[in-house]
């Protein structure tokens, strides 16, 4: 498969900017893959739309604030994105700082509004750098403080402080968000209120979930010809014990396992491709899998997700559950009814 088949057309005005004034107020397109026919609804509808009996798998991975400003001795500016510490030292993290090959071993930059705090370059790791963190005792307490939230590089926003940070903090975060380590969110957990969680569970639809440590990866553009000769960003997962037990039961019982985003998809197909009896077990670890079209769907039934940039991995997934040419007609579909793109944009669910 080449990359020119991940290609569409969008029109920069459908990108989101900001999130829709209520979580549960965005658009949801529809898509039966079995007719490839196409229905419009308000995400509000969803637990209509799902049986009783199917149990909704979410990535509680949540995101902190991840992105620091940094300067440097001589005034330069420069942003880094934490992404986890680095060989147990809580002081010592992989980041991704935006320098442009401008900085060596050694140096030592200032943590803006960071009370003191600095950090030092250490060693060049692939794209990435070891960092070591000086003037704190806890990197994340820092981050909060003085951090911003990592968002995409589509969503513009000033440098520095944003008067929107506040919205940001707050929308760019699931409901169901726990476990601070993720540098990205899962999106398609972002259209979820209280309410709607509610209207589930009385329905009869179960929940589950699941640890995805989103990384920068899920940005990074596919830049190989063929796209299976793209290398993924490995990504930390974890599934708890109660989860792989709920996915056991629902296959038993008839039940559709329904993803909520291709974080869900990814830890669920890792897992199944380490059992025995391919489903999903309990444990952790850390996947570079690949989903491309041709792929075989262990134990994912239906996925929620969100409309995803052109020549990205998250589009082949997307693709490799649905089909190319049906996801291709359904984003053209989004496109013609001025759907809102991307991670702060509108919701597909393919069933």
């Amino acid at each position: 498969m080449r990359l020119e088949d991940l290609d569409y057309e969008l029109p920069s005005g459908l990108i989101a900017q900001e999130p829709s004034p209520e979580r549960d107020g965005s658009r949801l397109l529809l898509l039966r893959r079995d007719s490839a026919s196409i229905e419009h609804r308000p995400f509000r509808d969803l637990p209509g739309l799902l049986r009783p009996g199917d149990l909704l798998v979410v990535n509680d991975a949540a995101v902190f604030p991840a992105r620091l400003g940094l300067r440097r001795a001589t005034g330069g500016r420069f942003d880094a994105l934490l992404l986890e510490p680095s060989a147990g030292d809580p002081l010592r993290w992989e980041a991704l700082v935006n320098a442009h090959g401008k900085l060596r071993p050694g140096e030592r930059l200032e943590v803006e509004r960071g009370q003191g705090a600095s950090l030092v370059l250490e060693e060049r790791r692939r794209m990435n750098w070891i960092v070591r963190f000086e003037g704190t005792a806890d990197v994340r307490a820092l981050a909060e403080a003085a951090g911003r939230v990592p968002l995409p590089p589509y969503i513009r926003r000033a440098k520095g402080a944003d008067p929107r940070d506040p919205l940001d903090r707050d929308r760019y975060q699931t409901v169901f968000a726990r476990d601070p380590v993720a540098a990205a969110a899962p999106t398609a957990g972002l259209h979820f209120t209280p309410a709607v969680l509610e209207a589930c569970r009385a329905r009869g639809i179960l929940r589950a979930t699941v640890t995805l440590a989103v990384g920068p990866g899920t940005f990074r553009p596919i830049k190989t010809v063929h796209i299976q000769d793209h290398p993924m960003h490995p990504e930390r997962w974890r599934i708890p014990p109660e989860t792989a037990e709920a996915v056991r039961t629902t296959r038993e019982a008839g039940g559709r396992v329904v993803a909520v985003g291709t974080t869900a998809v990814r830890t669920l197909e890792a897992s199944c491709a380490l059992s025995p009896d391919g489903l999903p077990g309990p444990g952790e670890g850390s996947t570079d899998l690949f989903i491309l079209p041709g792929y075989r769907f262990r134990c994912v039934d239906a996925l929620l997700t969100n409309f995803h940039l052109p020549r990205s991995t998250l589009l082949a997934l997307v693709m490799a559950f649905a089909g190319r040419d049906a996801v291709l007609a359904a984003y053209r579909e989004a496109v013609r009814e001025r759907y809102r793109f991307f991670s702060y944009g509108d919701a597909m669910l393919a069933v």
